[in-house]
């Protein structure tokens, strides 16, 4: 497939896992440039960027936390010698791990505000940097990179679920607002096979819940970076180019398992 020939294409938070997968789909599907942004992981970013070199595209590498203003722009500045983004994935995303949604102590208001400013305010604030360079596409697209855990209210913390559902509702009230130049769509991932799950957890823990997930999904797998790039990347192509405002769940059917969702 060669559906981003040409394109230029910048993903927050590319260093690792399913920002990584975008990153390297995109230029292995023709992307002519990919911006990759990453906040602390140099290391694993260079090689991200190694990768898209590697399937032809140029690579660009800028540091930046999404939650500070001034750092959206500098990460969008790093496409202006392009003259126009035409994909944006709005990938960079935190957390606190509470599992234990009834520990209403094991969260702080500062946790919220971070875990907020970052899955929340950071989407927002990358497209207000980017959008004057989003408009200069001929059907620029934005991908906000959400989660199940938006939808059912389940995941590692309440204020990651929350903040999911938030983002969940920005994606349709920008995409209302920014149309026509700019399309934005959502993809909700489950559980995704990468080293981001252990972060505050175990190794026999992060094993435990893959196993979980594997038997609980109906399509009984664990779901890796690639498989939800593939869909991720169609709503960041022209494939998708009368789609606007919708969210897709991907997660090899996990939210057949909620209730309310089993009536969907």
């Amino acid at each position: 497939m060669r559906d981003f020939d040409g394109k230029i294409v910048l993903v927050t938070g590319a260093s690792t896992g399913l920002g990584a997968a975008l990153a390297v789909g995109a230029a292995t599907r023709g992307a002519k440039a990919v911006v990759i942004n990453y906040a602390k992981s140099v290391a694993e970013a260079e090689a991200t960027a190694a990768a898209v070199r590697a399937a032809g595209a140029e690579a660009v590498l800028v540091q930046g936390d999404v939650s500070r203003d001034d750092d959206c722009k500098t990460i969008a500045d790093a496409a202006a010698k392009f003259g126009r983004i035409d994909c944006l994935a709005n990938n960079a995303g935190t957390t606190k791990q509470v599992q234990n949604h009834a520990d209403l102590d094991g969260l702080s208001a500062e946790d919220f505000a971070r875990i907020y400013a970052v899955n929340v305010i950071g989407p927002f604030q990358m497209i207000r940097a980017a959008r004057s360079l989003l408009e200069m596409g001929e059907r620029s697209s934005v991908l906000m990179v959400s989660s199940i855990a938006g939808v059912a209210g389940n995941g590692s913390s309440v204020a990651y679920a929350a903040s999911k559902g938030a983002l969940n509702t920005m994606t349709i009230s920008l995409a209302r607002a920014l149309a026509p130049k700019i399309r934005i769509n959502a993809v909700c991932p489950g559980f995704i096979d990468t080293p981001w799950h252990a972060k505050g957890l175990s190794d026999e823990q992060v094993s435990r819940m893959r196993e979980i997930v594997a038997a609980s999904t109906p399509l009984r797998v664990a779901s890796t970076a690639e498989d939800i790039a593939d869909s991720a990347l169609f709503f960041l192509s022209d494939m998708s180019r009368h789609v606007t405002g919708e969210t897709l769940l991907v997660d090899a059917g996990l939210h057949l398992g909620f209730t309310p969702l089993t009536r969907r």
